[in-house]
């Protein structure tokens, strides 16, 4: 069943990336749909290998820049780019070149609570940014960075160590990227739909 799940998200979002390319084809003004694209390509990515994962989330950094250069105020767009720059900065081995784009996460984070401050998913994206470079320094000084973000499997020579690191690792990996992906997935997911929805039937007429 989870795989299946899994398989049904895969599906939707590479659909949902499809419609938007083909939407920014005949409007590429579309601040909107450059969003809804950009939260596709980050729960794409996913499903990739680290490289994939890394050009797909700068693909993402790429349109989200794109839609705010539309419209500079547009709050989920800077939050969605927050989210991208803290999932690279998940996918970066070392400190001090993950740094920066914890910094801009913050940056993007706090722009979006400034122009939505009620929105509670903002703020609470903005107070877990603040431990993110502690938990990115916790991944990487226990060695697990490889396994957590789905660069390999352990190389231990023992196959329970390796059965048990790596089921820890797949459960790091869904703590980094829980609160991450599934808000942005939640505003793609939102968006597409609305895009499919027909339009509204018109009033009756006045008696």
């Amino acid at each position: 069943m989870e795989m299946s799940n899994e398989l049904d998200r895969l599906l939707f979002f590479e659909q949902a990336r499809k419609i938007s390319e083909a939407t920014y084809a005949s409007n590429p003004l579309d601040a909107d749909n450059l969003t809804r694209w950009a939260g596709a390509l980050l729960e794409l990515s996913q499903f990739q290998s680290v490289a994939d994962s890394q050009k797909m989330i700068q693909d993402a950094i790429s349109k989200l820049e794109e839609a705010l250069s539309i419209n500079p105020k547009k709050h989920d767009a800077l939050w969605c780019l927050g989210n991208a720059q803290t999932s690279f900065a998940f996918l970066t081995n070392k400190e001090d070149e993950a740094r920066p784009y914890f910094e801009k996460a913050a940056q993007y984070f706090q722009q979006a609570v400034d122009e939505d401050p009620g929105n509670e998913i903002y703020l609470k994206s903005l107070e877990i940014s603040a431990k993110a470079p502690e938990l990115h320094q916790e991944i990487v000084k226990h060695g697990l960075s490889q396994q957590a973000l789905g660069a390999g499997p352990s190389t231990s020579s023992s196959s329970t160590k390796t059965a048990t690191k790596n089921n820890k690792s797949s459960d790091l990996k869904y703590d980094i990227f829980g609160w991450i992906i599934l808000a942005v997935g939640i505003v793609a997911w939102v968006g597409f739909a609305k895009s499919q929805m027909p339009p509204s039937p018109p009033p009756p007429p006045p008696r």
